[in-house]
């Protein structure tokens, strides 16, 4: 038998449904405020994070590096929202769980990107707030406007590279029985687990992407800040070193939010089951409400995001006068 027979044979055993059907929050008590309430939660993202976007935008004294990167983590939050909640509300104002073949695999490959592309921006900002405490001398030089769009750039890449081959390795599996998606989205996790053939190589390659775009930001970060911590001991005056940590609050409260609801509810079930509704509801809100948080943090606990809003409103007081 030829090799190109062969391959025929393949895809000839290969099923690919017309429809998955996403299960969503159905069982859920008072689903319907939760859908509301997300609802709500999307349209503060979308003005919270686009307000950022332009402050930055239009204040000159905020084009450098460390803005560079908040403008970035402010795009992420806004993209994950988008490719996540209006689904989410779709489904529930038309009943429409049904999501075609190829419509999941592009709504897998989005969410999941965004999303690792804030835990990314979030290591980014780690790395700027390292450079600027252990090295301010340097600082300027070593962290360049140009650099950080490079590094921006490379971030979007590697996730964009890992992603696809996640999402492509789907089309190798053969969907036979269940078709029911038990989360809120086109989840890789539940979507490759109905599958009826093989799918070690699946479970190989979430296992590889939640390493390296979730597990290793995280551990850049910690140890980020471990050095951070040695470098505020060598400095003199109390003032100074409250100073120097007071630059990295906002961006510590960032990342708690992001990783604390993924790693409480990783740890819990190890210890109890439970129940997919608590789930996919815990795993929903630790998605949609960081997104949200984000920008008003930034804004209300970084001194020259305030100082700029100030000047603002300072500016269009003096012209109405």
């Amino acid at each position: 038998m030829s090799f190109q027979s062969v391959r025929n044979s393949v895809n000839e055993t290969l099923v690919h449904p017309e429809m998955f059907y996403i299960s969503g929050l159905n069982d859920l008590l008072f689903a319907n405020y939760f859908y509301i309430f997300l609802f709500i939660v999307y349209i503060f993202t979308i003005f919270a994070n686009v307000f950022v976007i332009l402050l930055i935008y239009f204040d000159q004294n905020l084009h450098n590096p460390k803005y560079i990167a908040v403008s970035h983590l402010t795009c992420a939050d806004l993209c994950t929202s988008t490719a996540l909640i209006p689904k989410m509300i779709e489904i529930f104002l038309f009943k429409s769980n049904f999501i075609t073949y190829s419509a999941c695999l592009a709504n897998m490959f989005f969410v999941h990107f965004f999303n690792v592309i804030q835990s990314l921006s979030l290591a980014i900002l780690a790395y700027d707030r390292l450079i600027a405490i252990c090295y301010p001398l340097q600082y300027h030089s070593i962290n360049t406007n140009s650099r950080m769009v490079i590094i921006i750039f490379s971030a979007w890449m590697l996730c964009a590279l890992l992603l696809s081959t996640m999402v492509l390795l789907i089309r190798r599996l053969s969907f036979c029985q269940s078709l029911v998606i038990n989360s809120y989205f086109c989840d890789h996790g539940p979507v490759y687990k109905l599958a009826c053939n093989d799918f070690h190589l699946n479970l190989i390659i979430g296992f590889v992407c939640i390493a390296l775009l979730l597990f290793a930001p995280l551990t850049f970060i910690l140890i980020s800040y471990l050095a951070i911590g040695l470098a505020l001991q060598k400095i003199a005056t109390a003032a100074g070193r409250q100073k120097a940590l007071k630059t990295c609050t906002s961006h510590i409260i960032l990342v708690a939010m992001f990783y604390l609801p993924v790693a409480i509810t990783y740890v819990a079930s190890q210890f109890a089951n439970i129940h997919p509704n608590a789930r996919i509801l815990s795993n929903s809100l630790a998605v949609t409400i960081p997104p949200m948080l984000n920008p008003i943090v930034y804004t209300l606990k970084t001194e020259e995001m305030m100082d700029s809003i100030k000047k603002y409103y300072k500016r269009k007081r003096n012209q109405k006068k």
